[in-house]
Protein backbone atom coordinates (compact mmCIF):
# COMPACT_ATOMS: atom_id res chain seq x y z
CA UNK A 1 0.00 0.00 0.00
CA UNK A 2 1.59 3.57 -1.08
CA UNK A 3 1.75 6.23 1.63
CA UNK A 4 -0.77 8.42 -0.21
CA UNK A 5 -3.16 5.55 -0.60
CA UNK A 6 -2.41 4.82 3.24
CA UNK A 7 -3.00 8.22 4.12
CA UNK A 8 -6.53 8.39 2.05
CA UNK A 9 -7.59 5.08 3.70
CA UNK A 10 -6.80 6.23 7.16
CA UNK A 11 -8.93 9.32 6.75
CA UNK A 12 -11.74 7.89 4.94
CA UNK A 13 -11.96 4.92 7.96
CA UNK A 14 -11.99 7.80 10.48
CA UNK A 15 -14.61 9.26 8.88
CA UNK A 16 -16.97 6.38 8.51
CA UNK A 17 -15.90 5.42 12.05
CA UNK A 18 -17.57 8.79 13.36
CA UNK A 19 -20.53 8.69 11.07
CA UNK A 20 -21.66 5.87 12.88
CA UNK A 21 -21.24 7.42 16.04
CA UNK A 22 -17.62 6.98 17.73
CA UNK A 23 -16.45 10.37 19.22
CA UNK A 24 -12.33 10.10 17.88
CA UNK A 25 -10.22 7.62 16.36
CA UNK A 26 -6.56 7.37 16.80
CA UNK A 27 -4.04 4.72 15.55
CA UNK A 28 -0.75 3.75 16.66
CA UNK A 29 1.74 1.25 15.15
CA UNK A 30 1.92 -2.37 16.89
CA UNK A 31 4.41 -2.83 18.79
CA UNK A 32 5.64 -4.96 21.97
CA UNK A 33 4.81 -2.66 25.07
CA UNK A 34 8.03 -3.50 27.26
CA UNK A 35 7.74 0.10 29.91
CA UNK A 36 4.33 -1.12 30.48
CA UNK A 37 4.93 -4.38 30.98
CA UNK A 38 6.72 -3.60 33.76
CA UNK A 39 4.63 -0.86 35.71
CA UNK A 40 1.63 -3.75 35.09
CA UNK A 41 4.14 -6.41 36.62
CA UNK A 42 4.98 -4.14 39.86
CA UNK A 43 0.88 -3.31 39.88
CA UNK A 44 0.31 -7.14 40.09
CA UNK A 45 3.42 -7.56 42.93
CA UNK A 46 1.46 -4.91 45.16
CA UNK A 47 -1.93 -7.01 45.06
CA UNK A 48 -3.76 -4.03 43.81
CA UNK A 49 -5.66 -6.19 41.30
CA UNK A 50 -7.52 -7.75 44.35
CA UNK A 51 -9.76 -10.48 42.77
CA UNK A 52 -9.25 -9.95 39.40
CA UNK A 53 -7.33 -13.11 38.67
CA UNK A 54 -8.03 -12.47 35.13
CA UNK A 55 -5.18 -9.53 35.04
CA UNK A 56 -2.50 -11.52 35.96
CA UNK A 57 -3.77 -14.54 32.91
CA UNK A 58 -2.46 -13.90 29.39
CA UNK A 59 0.25 -11.54 30.13
CA UNK A 60 1.67 -12.08 26.98
CA UNK A 61 -0.88 -11.57 24.88
CA UNK A 62 -1.15 -7.85 26.90
CA UNK A 63 2.35 -6.95 26.02
CA UNK A 64 2.83 -8.75 22.61
CA UNK A 65 -0.23 -7.39 20.46
CA UNK A 66 1.04 -10.26 17.50
CA UNK A 67 0.15 -12.52 20.01
CA UNK A 68 -3.39 -11.67 20.30
CA UNK A 69 -4.30 -11.05 16.97
CA UNK A 70 -1.13 -12.67 14.13
CA UNK A 71 -0.14 -10.30 11.86
CA UNK A 72 -1.14 -6.82 13.88
CA UNK A 73 0.56 -4.08 12.06
CA UNK A 74 -1.69 -1.45 13.25
CA UNK A 75 -3.58 -0.65 16.58
CA UNK A 76 -7.01 1.77 16.02
CA UNK A 77 -8.29 3.29 19.33
CA UNK A 78 -11.95 4.48 19.10
CA UNK A 79 -14.19 6.66 22.02
CA UNK A 80 -17.41 6.42 22.72
CA UNK A 81 -19.38 9.38 24.44
CA UNK A 82 -21.87 8.35 27.19
CA UNK A 83 -22.00 11.13 29.39
CA UNK A 84 -25.66 12.07 31.19
CA UNK A 85 -25.60 15.85 31.59
CA UNK A 86 -27.97 15.11 35.07
CA UNK A 87 -26.26 14.56 38.42
CA UNK A 88 -26.99 12.44 40.86
CA UNK A 89 -28.64 13.61 44.63
CA UNK A 90 -26.70 13.42 47.23
CA UNK A 91 -29.72 12.24 49.64
CA UNK A 92 -29.01 9.45 51.78
CA UNK A 93 -32.15 7.87 50.44
CA UNK A 94 -31.53 7.87 46.69
CA UNK A 95 -28.85 5.50 45.56
CA UNK A 96 -26.24 6.36 42.92
CA UNK A 97 -25.58 3.99 39.79
CA UNK A 98 -22.68 4.75 37.60
CA UNK A 99 -23.49 6.90 34.63
CA UNK A 100 -21.64 4.08 32.15
CA UNK A 101 -24.04 1.45 33.39
CA UNK A 102 -27.52 2.52 32.91
CA UNK A 103 -28.28 2.20 29.24
CA UNK A 104 -28.09 -1.13 27.34
CA UNK A 105 -24.62 -3.24 27.68
CA UNK A 106 -21.96 -0.71 25.49
CA UNK A 107 -20.33 -4.04 24.25
CA UNK A 108 -22.99 -5.17 22.45
CA UNK A 109 -23.55 -1.80 21.37
CA UNK A 110 -19.60 -0.86 20.35
CA UNK A 111 -19.22 -4.65 18.95
CA UNK A 112 -21.80 -4.32 16.30
CA UNK A 113 -20.41 -1.27 15.36
CA UNK A 114 -16.81 -2.34 15.08
CA UNK A 115 -18.01 -5.37 13.16
CA UNK A 116 -19.19 -2.71 10.56
CA UNK A 117 -15.40 -0.64 10.46
CA UNK A 118 -14.35 -4.25 9.74
CA UNK A 119 -16.68 -4.95 6.79
CA UNK A 120 -16.21 -1.43 5.69
CA UNK A 121 -11.96 -1.91 6.04
CA UNK A 122 -12.48 -5.48 3.91
CA UNK A 123 -14.54 -3.85 1.07
CA UNK A 124 -12.05 -1.14 1.21
CA UNK A 125 -8.51 -2.84 1.02
CA UNK A 126 -9.82 -6.80 -0.10
CA UNK A 127 -7.84 -9.57 2.08
CA UNK A 128 -7.23 -7.54 5.64
CA UNK A 129 -7.18 -9.83 8.72
CA UNK A 130 -8.80 -7.52 11.86
CA UNK A 131 -10.17 -8.02 15.58
CA UNK A 132 -12.64 -5.72 17.27
CA UNK A 133 -12.03 -5.46 21.04
CA UNK A 134 -14.42 -3.95 23.57
CA UNK A 135 -13.11 -4.79 27.45
CA UNK A 136 -12.91 -8.46 26.38
CA UNK A 137 -9.77 -9.91 26.18
CA UNK A 138 -6.37 -9.19 27.72
CA UNK A 139 -5.89 -5.38 25.86
CA UNK A 140 -4.08 -2.32 27.42
CA UNK A 141 -6.58 0.02 25.96
CA UNK A 142 -5.51 3.18 27.56
CA UNK A 143 -2.04 2.36 26.58
CA UNK A 144 -3.22 1.98 23.01
CA UNK A 145 -5.36 4.94 23.32
CA UNK A 146 -2.83 7.37 24.70
CA UNK A 147 -0.33 6.14 22.48
CA UNK A 148 -2.65 6.55 19.33
CA UNK A 149 -3.56 10.34 20.92
CA UNK A 150 -7.20 10.04 21.96
CA UNK A 151 -5.99 11.51 24.98
CA UNK A 152 -3.40 11.15 28.32
CA UNK A 153 -4.10 8.71 31.20
CA UNK A 154 -5.07 10.97 34.04
CA UNK A 155 -3.99 10.72 37.91
CA UNK A 156 -7.14 8.02 38.39
CA UNK A 157 -6.08 6.04 35.75
CA UNK A 158 -8.66 7.17 33.41
CA UNK A 159 -8.32 8.39 29.76
CA UNK A 160 -8.73 12.07 29.42
CA UNK A 161 -8.88 14.00 26.23
CA UNK A 162 -8.99 17.68 26.53
CA UNK A 163 -12.52 19.73 25.91
CA UNK A 164 -14.49 16.54 26.00
CA UNK A 165 -13.39 14.51 29.61
CA UNK A 166 -13.07 11.13 30.33
CA UNK A 167 -16.75 9.72 29.96
CA UNK A 168 -16.54 7.78 27.06
CA UNK A 169 -15.72 3.91 26.34
CA UNK A 170 -13.04 2.90 24.46
CA UNK A 171 -12.84 0.19 21.82
CA UNK A 172 -10.01 -1.29 19.76
CA UNK A 173 -9.38 -2.89 16.29
CA UNK A 174 -6.22 -4.93 15.43
CA UNK A 175 -5.24 -4.93 11.90
CA UNK A 176 -2.62 -6.49 9.70
CA UNK A 177 -2.19 -3.42 7.79
CA UNK A 178 -0.01 -0.45 7.90
CA UNK A 179 -2.35 2.99 8.69
CA UNK A 180 -1.24 6.64 9.13
CA UNK A 181 -0.42 7.03 12.81
CA UNK A 182 -0.97 9.19 15.08
CA UNK A 183 1.24 10.84 18.23
CA UNK A 184 0.56 11.13 21.69
CA UNK A 185 -0.65 14.50 23.31
CA UNK A 186 0.29 16.36 25.94
CA UNK A 187 -0.64 15.71 29.58
CA UNK A 188 -2.69 18.76 31.14
CA UNK A 189 -3.49 17.06 34.49
CA UNK A 190 -0.45 19.79 35.76
CA UNK A 191 -0.63 19.71 39.96
CA UNK A 192 -4.35 18.89 39.53
CA UNK A 193 -4.96 16.54 42.24
CA UNK A 194 -8.81 16.41 42.44
CA UNK A 195 -9.26 13.04 41.60
CA UNK A 196 -7.20 12.08 44.52
CA UNK A 197 -8.54 14.25 47.21
CA UNK A 198 -12.47 13.31 46.30
CA UNK A 199 -11.85 9.69 46.19
CA UNK A 200 -14.14 8.98 49.72
CA UNK A 201 -11.60 5.26 50.16
CA UNK A 202 -8.25 6.83 49.27
CA UNK A 203 -8.41 4.13 46.67
CA UNK A 204 -5.56 6.58 44.42
CA UNK A 205 -3.09 5.26 46.57
CA UNK A 206 0.00 7.78 44.19
CA UNK A 207 -0.67 9.87 41.23
CA UNK A 208 -1.81 7.18 38.27
CA UNK A 209 -2.41 4.71 40.48
CA UNK A 210 -5.29 3.01 42.02
CA UNK A 211 -5.62 0.26 44.57
CA UNK A 212 -8.94 -1.66 43.34
CA UNK A 213 -9.36 -3.04 46.62
CA UNK A 214 -9.99 0.03 48.40
CA UNK A 215 -11.79 1.55 44.82
CA UNK A 216 -15.98 1.52 44.98
CA UNK A 217 -16.47 0.50 41.25
CA UNK A 218 -14.53 -2.63 42.06
CA UNK A 219 -16.05 -3.67 45.52
CA UNK A 220 -19.35 -3.04 43.83
CA UNK A 221 -18.76 -4.68 40.44
CA UNK A 222 -15.92 -7.06 40.45
CA UNK A 223 -15.24 -7.89 44.44
CA UNK A 224 -17.76 -11.44 45.41
CA UNK A 225 -17.39 -11.38 48.99
CA UNK A 226 -20.42 -11.80 51.10
CA UNK A 227 -19.11 -8.84 53.37
CA UNK A 228 -17.97 -5.62 52.29
CA UNK A 229 -14.93 -3.93 53.49
CA UNK A 230 -15.38 -1.19 56.13
CA UNK A 231 -13.68 1.50 54.10
CA UNK A 232 -16.37 0.93 51.62
CA UNK A 233 -19.73 0.66 53.78
CA UNK A 234 -18.97 3.96 55.67
CA UNK A 235 -17.70 5.68 52.81
CA UNK A 236 -20.26 4.57 50.08
CA UNK A 237 -21.85 7.86 49.74
CA UNK A 238 -24.17 5.71 48.36
CA UNK A 239 -22.95 4.24 45.37
CA UNK A 240 -23.94 0.84 44.90
CA UNK A 241 -23.11 -0.05 41.44
CA UNK A 242 -19.72 1.96 40.07
CA UNK A 243 -18.07 5.21 41.42
CA UNK A 244 -18.17 8.37 38.83
CA UNK A 245 -16.44 10.84 42.03
CA UNK A 246 -13.01 11.02 40.41
CA UNK A 247 -14.49 12.29 36.95
CA UNK A 248 -17.20 14.23 38.56
CA UNK A 249 -14.42 16.39 39.98
CA UNK A 250 -12.13 15.93 36.89
CA UNK A 251 -11.94 19.92 35.76
CA UNK A 252 -11.52 18.22 32.33
CA UNK A 253 -14.56 16.98 32.37
CA UNK A 254 -16.28 20.44 32.35
CA UNK A 255 -16.87 19.96 28.95
CA UNK A 256 -18.22 17.01 28.35
CA UNK A 257 -21.18 17.23 26.41
CA UNK A 258 -24.61 14.54 26.45
CA UNK A 259 -24.23 11.28 24.67
CA UNK A 260 -26.42 10.84 21.67
CA UNK A 261 -26.85 7.05 21.68
CA UNK A 262 -30.21 6.03 22.02
CA UNK A 263 -29.00 2.48 23.28
CA UNK A 264 -27.14 4.35 26.30
CA UNK A 265 -30.47 5.90 27.11
CA UNK A 266 -31.85 5.49 30.82
CA UNK A 267 -34.25 2.37 31.91
CA UNK A 268 -37.35 3.72 32.89
CA UNK A 269 -36.39 1.80 36.11
CA UNK A 270 -33.85 4.66 36.59
CA UNK A 271 -36.40 7.71 37.10
CA UNK A 272 -36.50 7.20 40.86
CA UNK A 273 -33.82 6.36 42.74
CA UNK A 274 -35.54 6.06 45.79
CA UNK A 275 -33.44 3.50 48.09
CA UNK A 276 -37.01 1.72 49.43
CA UNK A 277 -38.08 0.63 45.42
CA UNK A 278 -34.63 -1.14 44.72
CA UNK A 279 -34.36 -3.22 48.30
CA UNK A 280 -37.58 -3.87 47.16
CA UNK A 281 -36.66 -5.98 43.99
CA UNK A 282 -36.94 -9.32 43.54
CA UNK A 283 -34.52 -11.44 41.70
CA UNK A 284 -37.31 -11.95 38.53
CA UNK A 285 -36.85 -8.36 38.25
CA UNK A 286 -33.74 -7.67 38.27
CA UNK A 287 -33.12 -10.79 35.63
CA UNK A 288 -36.43 -8.81 33.80
CA UNK A 289 -34.77 -5.61 33.67
CA UNK A 290 -30.82 -5.72 33.93
CA UNK A 291 -30.86 -8.36 31.65
CA UNK A 292 -28.84 -6.33 28.29
CA UNK A 293 -27.57 -4.09 31.25
CA UNK A 294 -23.79 -4.02 32.68
CA UNK A 295 -25.59 -4.45 36.10
CA UNK A 296 -26.41 -7.98 35.37
CA UNK A 297 -22.28 -8.89 36.23
CA UNK A 298 -22.72 -8.03 39.94
CA UNK A 299 -25.89 -10.18 39.81
CA UNK A 300 -29.31 -10.22 42.34
CA UNK A 301 -27.31 -11.20 45.13
CA UNK A 302 -24.03 -8.31 44.72
CA UNK A 303 -26.83 -5.78 44.25
CA UNK A 304 -28.70 -6.64 47.21
CA UNK A 305 -25.35 -6.56 48.97
CA UNK A 306 -24.08 -3.50 47.61
CA UNK A 307 -27.15 -1.88 48.77
CA UNK A 308 -27.30 -2.78 52.39
CA UNK A 309 -24.07 -1.89 52.90
CA UNK A 310 -24.26 1.47 51.48
CA UNK A 311 -26.67 2.12 54.43
CA UNK A 312 -23.46 2.28 56.63
CA UNK A 313 -22.53 6.00 55.68
CA UNK A 314 -19.94 7.63 57.39
CA UNK A 315 -20.99 10.47 60.02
Amino acid sequence: MSKISSFILTSRLKEYAKSIGFQDVGISKSKSLEKEALELEKWLRNGFQGEMSYMERNFDLRIHPQKLHENTKSIISLSYNYFKEESQEDDLEQIKISKYARGRDYHKVLKRKLKLIIDWLKKEVGDVSARGFVDSAPVMERVWAEKSGLGWVGKNSLLLTKGVGSYFFLAEIFVDIELEYDHSVKNYCGTCTKCIDACPTQAIVAPYVVDSKKCISYLTIEYKGNQLPAHYSENSQNWIYGCDICQDVCPINARARQHVEPDFKDKEIFSNMTRSIWENMTEEKFNEVFHDSPIKRTGYKGLMRNLEFSKQVKS
